[in-house]
C-alpha cells in the first residue's frame, strides 16, 4: 500500500483523519513546520517532536542545491541526516526555482536555472525532482508543478495549468510506488474558478495518494483564498488528504479548516519566532514592546512550551531587545508548540460536533 488515510469524524465540511506513513502516523488537521534545509530554524528535532509535530516539510531545492541529494541518500536519506524519525514532505521545487525570475527559464522539459548559491546551470524536470525527492527518502512526494505569480493574465495562468498538469502525468509516472509512501497531485489556477475546477478534475483522472491546493497565498487576500479552497475542496476525493500550501496564520487555518482542508504548512510560526512574535491564545504579543520589560507573568499561562513554563515575558523581552540566540529558540518553540495546540483544539472541535463556534482572539500588543 501507499500512505494510508482514514476519517475518523465529520463536522460539516471538515474532518478528524489520521495520514499513516512509513515514518508514523500523523492526526488531522495537522500543521507541518518547514525544515528548508534539513532543519527547522532554531530548532532541534527533539524540540520539534515536543511541540506535538510528527511531520516536517524538506525543502527539494535546496537540498539538490546543498548538501546534494545524493549526498544526502548515501549518508541514509533525510531522516537520518537531520535525525527525524517522524513523516517528512517534501516539496517539488517548483516553487522556489519560478520565484527566481531572471535566473530561470521555463520549457515543456522542465525548468532551466542557475543556483542562487553559486550561480551554477541546472535543468529541474518532473523526472528530477520525483527522483531527488526518493533520494532524500521523503514519506510524500510532491508533484512538479509550476506556480504562477500574483496578479498574472488569464491567459498566463490558463498556460500554467495546462504546462502542469502534463507535468503531473509525468511526475506520477516517474514516480516508485512503496509501502508508507505516497505522491500528491497539486491544483493550480490562480484566481479563476474554472481554470481551478479543470486543474482538480484532471489530477483526479491521473490518480493521487492526496492533493494539494496550490498558487494561493500569495497575495490575492484572505477572503479569496478562502473562495478558492471552496471551488477546490468538492472537486477532489473525500477519501483523500487536502493540503492547502502555504498558510498560513491561526485565522487561515481555522478558516481553511472549516472548508475542509486537512494539512498545512507556513514559515509564519517560525519566522515570527525569530522577530519576537509571539501566537498565544490571548492574541498575538510583539515581545519588542516596552509594555512586557516589567511583566513577570508566563507568554501563555495554558502553554506548555519551555518559554511559558520557565521563563516570564519580562525575561522573554530581555532575550529580544539583546538580540541573544535564545529568544529565537524559546519563541520558536513556543509558537509551534501553539500552532500544534490550535490543530489539536480543532481536532477536538469536530470530535465534539461543535466547530462552527470556534474563534480566535483578534488582541495584538
Amino acid at each position: 500500500m501507499s500512505i494510508g488515510f482514514e476519517i475518523l469524524v465529520r463536522d460539516g465540511a471538515a474532518r478528524v483523519g489520521r495520514l499513516t506513513t512509513a515514518h508514523g502516523a500523523i492526526d488531522t488537521p495537522a500543521f507541518m513546520p518547514i525544515g528548508t534545509a534539513g532543519t527547522v530554524k532554531a530548532m532541534t528535532p527533539e524540540g520539534v517532536a515536543a511541540t506535538g509535530a510528527r511531520i516536517v516539510l524538506g525543502n527539494t531545492y535546496h537540498l539538490m542545491l546543498r548538501p546534494g541529494a545524493e549526498r544526502i541518500a548515501a549518508l541514509g536519506g533525510l531522516h537520518r541526516f537531520m535525525n527525524w524519525p517522524h513523516a517528512i514532505l517534501t516539496d517539488s521545487g517548483g516553487f522556489q526555482v519560478m520565484s527566481l525570475k531572471a535566473l530561470r527559464t521555463i520549457g515543456e522539459a522542465g525548468v532551466a536555472f542557475r543556483s542562487h548559491l553559486d550561480g551554477s546551470r541546472h535543468l529541474l524536470t518532473p523526472e528530477r525532482s520525483i527522483e531527488i525527492q526518493h533520494l532524500l527518502g521523503a514519506d510524500i512526494t510532491m508533484a512538479f508543478d509550476e506556480c504562477a505569480p500574483f496578479p498574472a493574465e488569464r491567459d498566463a495562468i490558463e498556460a500554467s495549468v495546462e504546462r502542469t498538469l502534463r507535468w503531473a502525468e509525468r511526475s506520477r509516472a516517474a514516480f516508485t510506488p512503496r509501502s508508507g509512501h505516497g505522491i500528491f497531485g497539486i491544483v493550480q489556477g490562480g484566481v479563476h474558478a474554472d481554470l481551478r475546477q479543470r486543474s482538480a478534475a484532471r489530477l483526479v483522472e491521473i490518480g493521487f495518494d492526496g492533493y494539494a491546493i496550490g498558487g494561493l497565498a500569495i497575495g490575492e487576500g484572505q477572503a479569496t483564498t478562502f473562495a478558492m479552497v471552496e471551488v477546490d475542496v468538492p472537486m477532489l476525493p473525500a477519501a483523500r488528504p487536502r493540503y492547502l500550501m502555504g498558510v498560513g496564520k491561526p485565522a487561515d487555518l481555522v478558516g481553511a479548516v472549516k472548508r475542509g482542508v486537512d494539512m498545512f504548512d507556513c514559515v509564519v510560526p517560525t519566522r515570527s519566532g525569530r522577530t519576537g512574535q509571539a501566537f498565544t491564545r490571548e492574541g498575538v504579543l510583539n515581545l519588542r514592546n516596552a509594555r512586557h520589560a516589567d511583566d513577570p507573568s508566563p507568554l501563555d499561562p495554558l502553554c506548555r512550551c519551555p518559554a511559558c513554563t520557565g521563563f516570564s515575558r519580562a525575561y522573554l523581552h530581555h532575550l529580544v531587545k539583546a538580540q541573544e540566540i535564545l529568544a529565537s529558540m524559546l519563541l520558536t518553540q513556543h509558537n509551534l508548540s501553539y500552532y500544534a495546540d490550535l490543530m489539536a483544539d480543532l481536532r477536538a472541535a469536530i470530535t465534539e460536533g461543535c466547530l462552527a463556534n470556534f474563534d480566535l482572539p483578534e488582541a495584538n500588543s
